[in-house]
Parts: C-alpha cells; sequence; structure tokens
C-alpha cells in the first residue's frame, strides 16, 4: 500500500534529509516539497496527500497557522528545532513531533504511527460507504412465542381487521398486527402492496389476469387504487382506459 508524503520546510538541509530519509521506505511516494507554506496549502487542496512531514517556522504563514486551515487533514508530523511547539501541535491532533536534526529510527518510528492512522481512516472510510447487509427474514409474534419467517417464503399478506395473515412455506402464520406496519416492515424491493387487504411478495407474481394476480395456484385480487404502481412496479405500461 502506497503512502503520498508532502515535505514542508523552508530549510533546504531539511527538505534534502527528509527526502532521503523517505526514500528508504519503499511504501512511500513524495508528492510534493515545499518552501512555503502557501505552496503547500494549493497541494493539498487539489491532491490527496496521505502525509505530510510540516516545520513549524516559515515565513509568511507558519505550520500550526497552515494546520488550523485545513479541513481534511492528513496526517501531519511536524518537524522544527524547537521542543517548546510541541503540546499546541499535540493539541492540533498532529500524529507526532520530530525535532532536528532527525535522525533515521526516529523517523521511522514516528512514519508507522502516521501510516496506522492513515491506514485506520482509510478502513473508517471504507466501511461508511459499505452497505449493511440485511438479515433474509424477520419475525412476529403468533401464539405467545417469536416465529422467524423468511421473505424468500412469503407468497402473501393478508389484512384482518387488526390482525394479519401471513402466507409462508405452507403456513399461515396470524399476528396482531396492521396492514400499514406490515407494509413498513417488509422490504420494498421485495414486497408489494397490491390491495388495502394484501401484499404480496413480487418475485411469487406468475401472471396478471385482468385486475387479479395468479401467484401460481393462489389468486390475489388488485385494488383500483393501486392498480397503476402494481404494473408500474412490475414494468408493464399501464392503459387507464382498459
Amino acid at each position: 500500500m502506497k503512502y503520498k508524503c508532502l515535505i514542508v520546510d523552508d530549510e533546504s538541509l531539511a527538505l534534502r534529509l527528509l527526502e532521503d530519509h523517505i526514500s528508504k521506505v519503499p511504501d512511500l511516494e513524495i508528492a510534493g516539497k515545499c518552501q512555503h507554506a502557501l505552496q503547500a496549502l494549493q497541494i493539498l487542496q487539489s491532491e490527496a496527500i496521505d502525509i505530510v512531514f510540516l516545520d513549524i517556522q516559515m515565513p509568511d504563514l507558519t505550520g500550526i497557522e497552515l494546520i488550523k486551515i485545513l479541513k481534511n487533514k492528513p496526517a501531519i508530523i511536524l518537524t522544527t528545532a524547537y521542543a517548546d511547539y510541541a503540546l499546541e501541535g499535540y493539541q492540533l491532533d498532529v500524529v507526532d513531533y520530530l525535532l532536528k536534526p532527525i535522525a533515521l529510527d526516529r523517523f521511522l518510528q514516528s512514519l508507522r504511527k502516521a501510516t496506522e492512522w492513515v491506514d485506520l481512516r482509510r478502513q473508517t472510510t471504507v466501511n461508511q460507504h459499505m452497505p449493511i447487509a440485511r438479515p433474509e427474514y424477520f419475525f412476529v409474534k403468533s401464539d405467545y412465542k417469536q416465529v422467524r419467517i423468511n421473505y424468500a417464503d412469503v407468497t402473501h399478506v393478508e389484512g384482518l381487521r387488526e390482525y394479519v395473515s401471513i402466507y409462508a412455506a405452507g403456513k399461515r402464520i396470524i399476528t396482531l398486527e396492521t396492514m400499514k406496519n406490515m407494509e413498513v416492515q417488509l422490504p420494498e424491493d421485495l414486497f408489494l402492496r397490491v390491495h388495502k387487504s394484501y401484499i404480496v411478495n413480487i418475485s411469487r407474481i406468475k401472471a396478471i389476469n385482468g385486475n387479479m394476480l395468479e401467484l401460481g395456484e393462489i389468486k390475489i385480487p388488485i385494488g383500483k387504487v393501486y392498480r397503476a404502481l402494481v404494473l408500474e412496479r412490475l414494468g408493464i405500461e399501464f392503459n387507464s382506459s382498459h
């Protein structure tokens, strides 16, 4: 895994030393070298940088001031000849603080912290974009117990005033529930309300005959107010004159 680095230091000698250290680590890639914080700011706003080695005392804009400007901060390692800046740096959530001249072993120790920080953020980003797996089943209360029902087993649901009947795997399960709540509970990509008293499993629909849905041997009426929506969901052109 590659890590893009940016070196920001107004001292040429310090730039060369860090560049030499970085060249010894195969996973590091130098995206840029800057002697001014404003130049670094332009790069950070236009490129995805993983790690910044940032000097504190620079003309025009200090390293501390640059950190305060940044919105999406990379892993920042402060580099300076003055130890009294350490506390302020850590208050700004920098990864580490290196004192010049920077020894290779101390550089590598700091780098390990930075790459761990980057890896954690990358994994967090991946997790945030991963869809949450939906269970293939749901539970309803019936006969004083919680009964598990697989979505794929359900053919249809029938409303019976304050109760509903769920027909699944050749069984009829009655539960104290409303059709409205069942409609919300059942995944809309798998089920469709077709009548004030019926919800059907879309995959079980075999044919449409007039105003009736055929689910194998089971026939379910299509309510007048639901017809247009049903045909649209099934990809069938709706002709209001018929």
